[in-house]
């Protein structure tokens, strides 16, 4: 049987157009004989011999058309190879297990490779692995640097099932009817030129002198020119050096713009003026300290300024002596390893005082929380409070969910005293109930969310109020009303004592009121051998003016044998690592207040000679507490930053949940190791 070739398609329709005409001019003729039969019968010739005519020239041109068709087609065949071959783009061809089949001009010249190289692609682009090749409709796109060049490598998958079908060269199993076709884009220009925008982003920033009328007052006016003068220099030289212009705003605070790769060497140098700037003297008796706050990668140069000023804000907050740098995703610190001053003035208490008394005075209840699993330092601050609302006639209630059994006797005194409503203390469920907008909420002892003892209530709150001691993070209450955040304070009941000093002229605390602030101030300074100011006195002679017996809460503080022994094995037990970082891990098998007594086994290590920083790791309800300690040298702050913890420069602490004790003992070692090669502690 003889099989001719035919058309098909679209050039078959194409092709078959007269026929629609003849059937047209048909219909026509009939139309025009019925009008006149003499007229039709003409029409009717002139449509036979245009019939005749195309039959007549399909039959003589077809072999000719063909012809010029497969000539066309075999030269546009062509034409698409050498297109392909002299494709600017390098360009290729892998088979299903990434091997390569074809390569164009491009590619060849690029990897050195002729069209006989048929091993896998991974020998040309490491980068590239096997099990990146794409399925289905996927694409794979990977960045890679070949030659000096940066390459967007992009790997498609390509069906050629329907191919291979009509085809009887190649029998492929159905599984694997698939090529891999692979582009390499050259975008080193584009990096570069993305590289250079970036590198030439301005960034803001602000500078503040941490300590400047501490360090004036002790000077002379000629020696206050002098020293002012070399601050400005200093720090004028420090951003010009990197291509920066510097302008003072007030006396201590100045304005800095950089560009973003100055930045970088900044960072790099961990802010060296930090440093530098201690180095200045003049005779003065303090050494100068700076707080930085640098606000980059903003939509615009008014997003990079209040990223700044959250930052100078965070600096500030933490205490000083250090470098934020914040962003629209991240923020970064760098040094603070110098204590706070402590500022002699109390006018900052009063002005917060007075700012509490309204608020107060404006509501109708106050709820006060501190952080979970409450301790004595939170229970006393809450009492503070707790009569500082009672005393201008409000009703006031302590939201204590989980305590310490460090705690349990000051509460007993209040359950069992006559003189105090049974609805002093609540739970969150009673919390939920009388919260409303008339309610205030006063959180003490912490200023992070995820801390309180109830964070839930501070989304229903609509006027917070946040008294803490601790160094900030970047995790705070961010709608509160008033926040009073003090890192020089030794402890929240410190903060509060002065507060009531101030609080509606003055408020006098019941004896048993006195003792529990008190006792906060005893546990988080050690005996006021820690953290211990002016202030820190000046608070306690208040409180002992209101009733406080030393004898009384320090028999209240005894603990029993067991947890006296605890204490002596952690310490006997303990690793001096790197000959300076005490490490001890507490045994809390039975007993009452671990995490208490792991933090006065980490007070009692910084008595060792050469202990720079003490850490007791304690496991405690299947969570493994931190309690980490030093005396001056060592910031142990960003340590338990570190580790998700935080506090202060010599007391701070961290909570490692689904670890064991020498998992984050490990884990606690690993990240010594880390900021000391980094030059951060």
């Amino acid at each position: 049987m003889k099989h001719q070739v035919s058309w098909g398609g679209k050039l078959k329709s194409y092709l078959e157009w007269p026929i629609f005409v003849v059937v047209l001019l048909l219909i026509m003729d009939v139309a025009v004989f019925v009008c006149d039969r003499h007229a039709g019968l003409i029409a009717l010739l002139f449509t036979c011999i245009y019939l005749i005519v195309m039959i007549a020239l399909f039959f003589v041109y077809r072999p000719s058309v063909m012809k010029e068709l497969v000539s066309f087609a075999a030269e546009y065949g062509q034409v698409q190879r050498q297109m392909l071959e002299d494709f600017s783009i390098p360009y290729g061809l892998l088979d299903v297990d990434g091997k390569t089949i074809w390569m164009n001009h491009e590619m060849q010249t690029l990897f050195g490779k002729n069209n006989r190289y048929h091993q896998v692609i991974t020998t040309l682009i490491p980068d590239l692995c096997l099990s990146q090749l794409p399925h289905e409709k996927e694409t794979t796109e990977l960045e890679t640097a070949i030659a000096g060049h940066n390459f967007r490598v992009q790997v498609k998958r390509v069906h050629i099932d329907e191919w291979q079908s009509s085809s009887d060269l190649l029998v492929v199993p159905d599984d694997q009817c698939y090529l891999y076709t692979v582009y390499m884009f050259d975008d080193t220009e584009l990096i570069k030129y993305m590289r250079l925008n970036e590198e030439q982003k301005l960034v803001t920033g602000l500078i503040y002198i941490d300590n400047y009328d501490e360090v004036l007052d002790s000077m002379d006016d000629v020696r206050k020119s002098l020293l002012l003068a070399l601050i400005d220099r200093k720090i004028d030289k420090y951003i010009s050096n990197h291509q920066g212009i510097t302008k003072k705003l007030e006396k201590d605070k100045y304005f800095i713009i950089i560009q973003q790769k100055y930045l970088t060497s900044m960072q790099d140098s961990r802010f060296s003026l930090l440093e530098d700037i201690k180095t200045v003297n003049v005779g003065n008796e303090m050494n100068i300290t700076l707080s930085i706050g640098i606000g980059t990668n903003g939509k615009n140069y008014q997003e990079n300024y209040s990223f700044a000023h959250a930052a100078i804000d965070l600096a500030l907050g933490r205490g000083g002596d250090q470098a934020v740098v914040k962003d629209a995703d991240s923020i970064t610190y760098y040094g603070g390893k110098s204590q706070q001053v402590e500022k002699s003035t109390r006018v900052r208490a009063r002005v917060k005082a007075q700012a509490l008394l309204e608020i107060i005075n404006a509501k109708d209840d106050v709820v006060i929380m501190g952080h979970k699993i409450t301790d004595i330092d939170t229970f006393g601050a809450a009492i503070g409070i707790f009569r500082a609302a009672r005393s201008v006639g409000k009703k006031a209630y302590i939201l204590i969910d989980s305590n310490s059994h460090s705690i349990t006797p000051y509460l007993n005194m209040f359950l069992e005293n006559r003189d105090y409503e049974s609805d002093m203390f609540i739970n969150h469920h009673m919390a939920d109930e009388l919260v409303d907008d008339n309610t205030v909420l006063v959180v003490v002892d912490t200023n992070r969310p995820s801390n309180t003892e109830y964070p839930e209530l501070l989304e229903r709150a609509k006027n917070i109020v946040v008294l803490d001691h601790h160094r900030q993070s970047s995790e705070i209450i961010r709608n509160a009303t008033l926040s009073y955040t003090e890192p020089y304070a030794s402890s929240a009941c410190e903060m509060v004592a002065e507060i009531l000093q101030y609080f509606n002229e003055g408020v006098k605390l019941t004896r048993i009121e006195a003792d529990c602030v008190y006792a906060g101030i005893i546990v988080d300074t050690n005996n006021f051998l820690a953290k211990t100011g002016i202030r820190t006195f000046e608070a306690a002679a208040y409180l002992r003016r209101c009733g406080a017996d030393v004898t009384r809460v320090r028999k209240i503080m005894r603990n029993d044998v067991s947890a006296y022994k605890a204490r002596a094995e952690a310490i006997q037990n303990a690793e001096l690592y790197h000959e300076c970082y005490a490490i001890g891990i507490l045994p809390s098998k039975n007993l009452d207040m671990p995490t208490i007594i792991g933090a006065q086994a980490s007070n009692e290590l910084l008595n060792i000679i050469g202990v720079k920083a003490s850490f007791v790791l304690t496991d405690y309800n299947n969570i493994i507490y931190i309690s980490a300690r030093s005396i001056d040298e060592v910031n142990v702050q960003i340590i338990m930053e570190r580790l998700g913890g935080g506090g202060h420069m010599n007391i701070a602490g961290a909570q490692l949940a689904g670890i064991t004790a020498e998992e984050a003992k490990t884990k606690l070692k690993e990240t010594l190791d880390a900021m000391i090669a980094e030059g951060a502690i």
